[in-house]
């Protein structure tokens, strides 16, 4: 037998041993589970300082079912081969529901062992289009659009607003990043926009000269990069170092205020597409107030995503009366709750009704919505 395959018996079984054990704890345990070391923490640490804070208000007015939220914290460091462990550890903690993953491969690593545990999953940020349109995972739902929405709304605004006839696409080979870069390349042939250069990227390389070479030999008139943001500020650094002049479009993965850190001079001008600005809801308001007076600081990236997950899963447990998976599954899809992002629900795939993306540009040093 193969060792992949002794692994995941020895996951199903732990399953099984402890399946039972949420039934029986003394409080109602939540894991959030997501990037909370490593390059990638300032995407997965705003997330667990959105479940404290929402387990917080819903443990002073008594909790749910009559029981005190606890959350069970594990850092899977964005990596597919720990959110395994990850997800088999707190499934024997006991926990009746997930928030998290936060990267679309450590999530999909993840979701076959809570959907054999009958536990719902929800993640702020997990964007690639299979986890709920495969089918495979009916246990997963998400508060941001899928990539293939948001790679519509870059491709759409490289070839209408920057009038792009021919682009250089580039992309980490991961499922997140690929997958962005496989559906914007779609989308702008489907708008009259060539794709001049399509190419995979090395996570974690210091030199990219030689793809930006390749990049500048060609006439592309834009570059979309599929990724997160430590291979984009380097990408931005040295395609400024070798004077290639021409826009840089990204994805959510680069819409966070570390690109801009650690890019410095070099982000100003930068396009990302991120989560439509809803700062006008009180909502929102109350949930950026509350994490500067409880952390000292204004909140990182998917943290009103993630606050919105957390909201609708605690109200989903509360409105279903249940901690059993299918109770609270169904209530995720037919009930309406009211969050940061505005008023929304899930459809039958697990995909948020009503949450959508937007471009925004590095103008000064700060992310801007256009």
């Amino acid at each position: 037998m193969k060792k992949s395959v002794l692994v995941l018996v020895a996951m199903a079984l732990t399953v099984s041993l402890f399946i039972g054990c949420a039934k029986d704890s003394g409080t109602i345990k939540i894991a959030v589970v997501g990037a909370h070391s490593g390059d990638l923490a300032s995407y997965g640490l705003p997330t667990v300082k959105a479940a404290e804070l929402v387990a917080e208000e819903w443990n002073k007015k008594g909790g749910l079912l009559g029981k005190q939220i606890e959350l069970v914290i594990e850092d899977d460091a964005c990596k597919p081969e720990v959110a395994a462990n990850s997800a088999a550890k707190v499934v024997g903690d006991g926990v009746v529901a997930v928030i998290g993953h936060i990267c679309s491969g450590a999530t999909k690593s993840a979701l076959g062992i809570y959907n054999e545990a009958g536990i719902p999953a929800i993640s702020p940020s997990a964007t690639n289009p299979p986890l709920t349109q495969s089918g495979n995972y009916p246990n997963f739902f998400r508060t941001i659009a899928p990539d293939d929405a948001q790679a519509y709304t870059d491709s759409k605004f490289v070839a209408e607003v920057l009038g792009a006839k021919k682009v250089a696409i580039l992309h980490d080979k991961q499922d997140y990043g690929k997958g962005f870069a496989d559906f914007c390349m779609a989308a702008l042939e489907e708008m009259g926009v060539e794709t001049v250069l399509y190419e995979g990227i090395t996570v974690g390389g210091i030199d990219y000269s030689s793809v930006l070479t390749k990049v500048a030999n060609t006439d592309a008139e834009a570059l979309i990069f599929g990724g997160y943001h430590p291979e984009a500020s380097k990408l931005v650094q040295q395609m400024t170092q070798r004077g290639i002049s021409i826009p840089f479009v990204s994805d959510d993965g680069v819409k966070d205020d570390t690109f801009i850190q650690v890019a410095g001079e070099f982000a100003e001008g930068v396009y990302a597409s991120g989560p439509m600005d809803t700062s006008d809801n009180p909502m929102y308001k109350k949930a950026v107030q509350d994490h500067i007076d409880a952390y000292s600081e204004d909140p990182g990236a998917f943290f009103i995503n993630a606050y919105a997950a957390a909201t609708a899963m605690m109200n989903a447990i509360d409105k279903a009366g249940s901690t059993e998976g299918d109770a609270i599954m169904s209530a995720l899809r037919s009930e309406y709750v009211e969050t940061p992002l505005g008023s929304i629900s899930f459809d039958e795939k697990g995909d948020a009704i009503g949450v959508g993306f937007a471009v925004y540009q590095v103008q000064n040093g700060v992310y801007v919505e256009l």
